[in-house]
Order: structure tokens, then sequence, then C-alpha cells
């Protein structure tokens, strides 16, 4: 008997519409994602020079940011890191910028969280 084909075998349309146990409900908009094994991609449009820091929008697009620290010398991405660490409620070090740092568009990592709790801490600052 010929040893077992390798590659890729045909996968299962039940296993396929499955989500991971990490993975949330489909309520979640899709500027926030998934990184496996723990971590969030939020796709962030960010506001500096604003009188205060808060949160604008969030859609499918991405989560409106304004930042109270000028655009300059990463004034405003340490600001940016600093208010999402805080409105999520983890420790800053969890928060880094994944691509971006030049731009308005940003993605921005959060470790050891989860899209659902990501996005309820967005809508309840959002409410306020």
């Amino acid at each position: 008997m010929p040893p077992a084909k390798k590659g890729k075998g045909k996968a299962n349309p039940a296993e396929a519409t499955q989500s991971s146990p990490s993975e949330e409900p489909n309520n979640v908009p899709s500027c926030i994602r998934f990184i496996p094994p723990s971590s969030v991609a939020i796709t962030i449009h960010a506001k500096p020079g604003s009188k205060s820091s808060s949160i604008t929008d969030v859609d499918d697009e991405a989560v409106g940011v304004q930042i109270d620290a000028p655009a300059k010398d990463g004034e405003a991405n340490a600001a940016l890191l600093d208010f999402i660490s805080s409105v999520l409620g983890v420790k800053r070090r969890q928060v880094s910028i994944g691509s971006g740092s030049k731009s308005r568009d940003k993605i921005v990592i959060v470790e050891e969280v989860t899209r659902q709790s990501v996005f309820e801490a967005f809508n309840k600052v959002l409410k306020c």
C-alpha cells in the first residue's frame, strides 16, 4: 500500500464555519481582528491635536480616536497607546503600534485580550 499523500486535504465544511474557542460572535466590527494565540489588532484613525482624548466612533473601517497631543516627535503615538491601554484596562506594555507610526491610520496590537472585551470597552467609553 502506498504512503498517504502529504498536502492539503479536503476541508470539512462543518469545521470551516465553526469559530475557534477564543473567537467571539460576529457582532464585533471588522476593524477589531483576532491574532492568534491571544492578541487583537485594532485599525485606528487617529486625530492628534484635539482638546481631549476620546473615542469618536467605532465602525467596520476603523475606530476614530482623538488624541490630546500634537503629531510631533512621537508624542501623539505615545499618548494614543497610553489612552488605549487605559480604556481597555490593560498594562501599557501590552499595547504597541503594529504599523502606521507616521500615519493617521494605524494598526494597534493589544496582547492578551479578546475581540469582545475590546469592543465592549470601546462602546462603554463611546456612550459616556
